[in-house]
């Protein structure tokens, strides 16, 4: 009789190792290898491109050097040229508006004188050397009056008092107070009466305003 313990047991089949097996151990340093090669390839390569490249001379330097101040050189010349530009303008425009307010002081000056002219009290003596001299002084700062008997109506530089036109075309009919005009700006508009083109035509360049005919006629009641 056979002893149970004695029976000898099968003996497990060892797994048969691969190269596949063996390999995945393993199997990272192939690829590594791999990449430090293509690596050192690149590093290679740039290596051969640099000392390819030709190396800028220095008077390539000293010509991109040139430029490069040029460039500035003009950059600031144009900023100056500017800058003057823009403060003659402001200087000019100090200098007319000094001009225009000072002028604008003397405008009742002006009409006194244009109703001693309407008087007749400036054809002989000392007020019309006066008045000479000071027209003479308007000349040189372009100041210039404006608006008479028989001119076209303009609303922009005429003011209107009173309107006895009875057609679309209006004219100036009576100058109440002269405008004026420095340069091309308005220093102050024409005070004025509008009649039909007619009525300002036929009308007298000689007559006086209304305020001059009025004085008239009190001198003449105190008389």
């Amino acid at each position: 009789m056979s002893d149970p313990e004695n029976r000898e047991h099968p003996t497990p089949e060892e797994p048969e190792v691969t190269e596949s097996a063996v390999g995945g151990a393993d199997g990272g340093e192939p690829v590594a290898d791999a990449e430090v090669a293509d690596t050192a390839a690149d590093a290679a390569a740039a290596a051969d491109t640099a000392e390819q490249a030709p190396e800028e001379s220095p008077e390539d330097k000293l010509t991109a050097l040139l430029a490069e101040r040029t460039d500035d050189l003009q950059r600031v010349s144009a900023e100056y040229a500017n800058y003057r530009k823009r403060a003659a303008q402001d200087r000019q425009t100090t200098i007319d508006h000094t001009t225009s307010s000072v002028v604008q002081k003397f405008l009742p000056v002006f009409d006194d004188l244009d109703l001693a002219e309407q008087h007749g009290d400036l054809k002989e003596g000392p007020l019309k050397a006066f008045a000479g001299k000071l027209a003479g002084i308007l000349g040189q700062l372009k100041v210039t009056p404006f608006g008479a008997a028989g001119d076209e109506f303009n609303p922009e530089i005429h003011e209107a008092v009173q309107d006895l036109s009875s057609g679309d075309e209006k004219r100036i009919g009576v100058v109440l107070r002269k405008g004026y005009m420095i340069d091309d700006r308005l220093l102050r508009t024409a005070m004025v009466i509008i009649d039909d083109v007619e009525e300002a035509q036929s009308g007298s360049a000689d007559e006086p305003a209304p305020e001059a005919a009025s004085a008239d006629e009190s001198e003449n009641n105190e008389s």
